[in-house]
């Protein structure tokens, strides 16, 4: 019966939010299993399998590694989203960006190098093996 519930408790901790209120700095690294919403202001990295949201108010400054981010507030640093980036309106980000799908409102400050993954292809010409006159007359 217990290690039943403390399984359950267990099976989706991303579901889990913590908190750095508005007011709070923190200096360090943090690593979750639970999603973050950010109104203070973080000096350092974090990361979580989880969802990042950055209030207005919200400041990150270091490296973020999550599966989900939604930024009203600013960040300089290196992120790295596996899935979804949303930059509200608000926005500013600074550094360099990855992820898989970006959206980003009207007004976001987006002054970053930014990889997508998926359907990118690369920019780099390869060369095309020439025909030789022979094989082209056959």
């Amino acid at each position: 019966m217990f290690s039943e519930k403390k399984r359950l408790m267990n099976s989706d901790l991303t579901k889990e939010q913590n908190k750095i209120a508005q007011g709070t700095t923190f200096t360090g690294n943090i690593e979750s299993q639970g999603s973050f919403r950010i109104e203070g202001k973080l000096i350092g990295n974090i990361k979580t399998p989880g969802k990042i949201v950055v209030g207005k108010s919200g400041y990150i400054e270091g490296q973020v590694e999550c599966e989900n981010a939604d930024f009203e507030g600013e960040f300089k640093g290196e992120l790295k989203v596996s899935k979804f980036l949303t930059l509200r309106a608000t926005a500013k980000i600074e550094g360099e960006v990855f992820t898989d799908k970006l959206s980003i409102e009207p007004g976001a400050i987006l002054n970053a190098t930014c990889s997508m993954k998926g359907n990118v292809k690369s920019l780099s010409r390869k060369e095309e093996p020439s025909i030789s006159k022979k094989s082209a007359l056959g």
